[in-house]
């Protein structure tokens, strides 16, 4: 069996651990905070089937497919109650205005929706209970982890700081070790180009995004799509926690904060709150239990980076999945899982949308001409 580096414990890292482990690789994963410490146990866990582009059919549509089967194969695998799996409805609620500004109604029943009054004109299905899901991220990718570890797996806690291609290829940590390995695979995110070596790695962006969790006597079983600009979304888990998120106004933009130190800011939370708490009377009197922000990785075109890295043997990279990065991880951590063990994968018909070649070809493009 080769050996494996992945450097970052978030999804597509474990997820890639996961699949490799199954198979009798035990990889390293190398982690500079904790597992799951970012956006993969801070995201709201929604998982849809069929809400990607079907343009072109070997991109996202068959990617989010195939990771909402293997999500209902992780569950079976893993026991649903440990990672808080189950399936959802979901609708949006178009909310009133008036002149651009919301204009507030009074708090009805509207006809199909689950939640008690809510504030808005109509109801629009997205989706039943054969289309959506939802799971626990943090739970996800933290038990992931423990079964890659109980098959082998190691976990080491470190900064690193330079990959050079190679046979080996070496990985260099900020403690002065260096680590050597047949394959190694980079999935820390929007932090993912933010590595020394060399390599033609995708330039990362991340998208800021806040949230903060609810609680409510009962549990429910429909999210909820307030929709307009700066409406949010509501998530019900179990045991009657509620997950509240939106558009704050952050746009993409290279991350400068590190990952465990990443601010939680008051002013885009208290928005969020009080729409909650007057849109839907479900939440008006909820106690606020947690709040958290992090960073959503994209690429520059906008579409995930999984494969190989040109001209680098042996390094892979897998990131830049947005606001999908639960739903797509297990489908890109088993892909990569196979790259690296069999040279091909058999997850969807192809990763030609997603070669990360397509980056190195920009960059040549872009290369200034000699004088």
């Amino acid at each position: 069996m080769p050996s494996v580096v992945i450097v970052g414990g978030g999804i597509v890292g474990t997820s890639t651990a996961f699949y490799l482990a199954k198979r009798g690789c035990a990889p390293t994963i190398v982690e500079r905070c904790h597992i799951a410490a970012e956006a993969s146990g801070k995201a709201g866990g929604f998982l849809a089937r069929d809400w990607q582009p079907s343009a072109p059919a070997d991109g996202l549509a068959a990617l989010s497919a195939a990771s909402f089967d293997l999500h209902a194969e992780l569950a079976h695998e893993l026991g649903a109650e440990h990672i808080d799996y189950r399936r959802l409805s979901c609708i949006g609620v178009e909310t009133a205005r008036a002149g651009g500004a919301r204009q507030l109604l009074v708090p009805r029943k509207l006809e199909h929706v689950q939640w008690t009054e809510v504030d808005g004109r109509g109801v629009r299905q997205m989706g039943d209970q054969s289309t959506i899901g939802q799971v626990h991220p943090r739970k996800l990718t933290t038990k992931m982890a423990e079964v890659a570890v109980a098959l082998g797996a190691t976990i080491v806690h470190g900064i690193a700081t330079a990959i050079h291609a190679g046979a080996p290829v070496r990985v260099a940590l900020a403690s002065g070790e260096e680590l050597r390995a047949d394959a190694v695979v980079l999935a820390m995110g929007p932090w993912t180009d933010q590595i020394d070596g060399g390599l033609v790695v995708p330039r990362m962006l991340g998208q800021k995004y806040h949230s903060l969790t609810m609680q409510i006597d009962k549990t429910l079983d429909q999210a909820v799509f307030f929709q307009g600009k700066g409406d949010i979304e509501l998530y019900p888990r179990p045991r009657g926690e509620v997950y509240v998120t939106g558009y704050t106004g952050d746009e993409p933009a290279p991350v400068a904060e590190a990952p465990g130190h990443v601010e939680v800011r008051e002013s885009k939370l208290h928005p969020h709150e009080l729409l909650a708490r007057t849109l839907c009377a479900e939440l008006a009197h909820a106690t606020r239990t947690g709040v958290q922000a992090c960073y959503l990785p994209l690429t520059q075109d906008g579409v995930p980076a999984i494969g190989k890295l040109p001209s680098a043997p042996g390094v892979y990279v897998g990131t830049g999945h947005s606001c999908w990065g639960i739903l797509n991880g297990p489908a890109t951590g088993k892909a990569l899982a196979e790259l690296i063990l069999d040279g091909k994968q058999s997850v969807v018909p192809s990763l030609n949308a997603f070669d990360p070649a397509r980056f190195a070809r920009a960059t040549a493009r872009r290369a200034p001409r000699p004088l």
